[in-house]
């Protein structure tokens, strides 16, 4: 398929959608820029011609209906990339029902679905059904799950670790996914930064059990390559137990708070930045060597 035809299949079931789902509540189309852009193009281009960098997203909000759900509300986070439907949509299940376990199981389950019954086709009518039919076993078992017991250590030796994750992925551009990677990182407590475009880098740092936290919701997502290409991991003494502790979690961390970083942009789309900068942005925080880890070069 070219563009124009992804293009056109994308407007038809955005147009599909506003129809079987009319009222604010039910969908959200979350940057009209991006669809009177992507209708623009549908309409005016020519074969060949690039589409806009601009991709539409929406919000799918929809209740379950079944006896002793009450209502209980998910909403689906959409997000076309240009070659869709040929690759899967960005979907992104959100429940406040679901524990953080059954959240990822949930989306881990999605993306096999749609990968193995609707690559090619136009799929997110495919994703709300499938997930009308399946959220409510995902609940249950958030439900039933109990908490592990909290077990009192009898050995000092017990530990925390701070860890820093360095994470790459082939390209950032999705602005649900920089949302996500904003919120979840706040959410988490974690520091460090994700700098978008191409090639995408995320860097988060905190209590270890956070950072996995956050790898486990980020990888899930439709991505074309996501790594940790680098991992730090600092055992810490438990507070209070050893007089001689030198090093606390915020002592060890480079960054204060978290950030999205942008170094000059440019290209066609505005989708590579200034390496240069991000070199000395690295350097400035006592990271440099991870630029050759990243790159397999030596930056200046």
């Amino acid at each position: 398929m070219s563009y124009i035809e992804w293009a056109e299949s994308q407007l038809a079931e955005v147009e599909l959608l506003t129809s079987m789902f009319p009222g604010p509540d039910e969908l959200e189309l979350t940057d009209q820029l991006a669809l009177a852009d992507l209708r623009n193009y549908v309409e005016k281009s020519v074969s060949g011609d690039k589409p806009p960098p601009s991709r539409p997203q929406f919000f799918i909000k929809q209740r379950l209906d079944s006896s002793g759900m009450n209502g209980t509300e998910f909403i689906l986070s959409c997000a076309y990339p240009s070659e869709y439907p040929s690759v899967l949509p960005d979907i992104t299940i959100r429940c406040s029902a679901l524990s953080r376990a059954q959240q990822t199981e949930i989306q881990t389950d999605l993306n096999k679905y749609l990968t193995g019954h609707c690559l090619g086709e136009l799929c997110v009518l495919a994703a709300v059904d499938w997930v009308k039919e399946n959220l409510e076993h995902f609940i249950k078992k958030s439900s039933l799950a109990a908490p592990a017991p909290k077990v009192e250590s009898a050995s000092p030796a017990s530990q925390e670790v701070f860890s820093r994750l360095w994470i790459y992925s082939h390209h950032i551009y999705n602005k649900s996914k920089r949302k996500n990677i904003l919120e979840w990182s706040k959410e988490l407590g974690l520091s460090g930064f994700s700098m978008p475009g191409k090639p995408g880098i995320v860097c988060v740092e905190g209590p270890q059990s956070a950072c996995e936290e956050f790898w486990s919701r980020v990888k899930v997502l439709t991505w074309k390559k996501i790594m940790i290409r680098h991992r730090e991991d600092v055992t810490l003494n438990r507070p209070g137990e050893d007089n001689e502790r030198l090093e606390s979690m915020d002592s060890l961390r480079k960054f204060t708070g978290f950030e999205e970083a942008m170094f000059d942009p440019h290209g066609s789309r505005g989708n590579h930045m200034d390496l240069g900068q991000l070199y000395q942005f690295l350097n400035e925080k006592g990271c440099c060597d991870v630029f050759q880890i990243y790159f397999g070069i030596e930056g200046r």
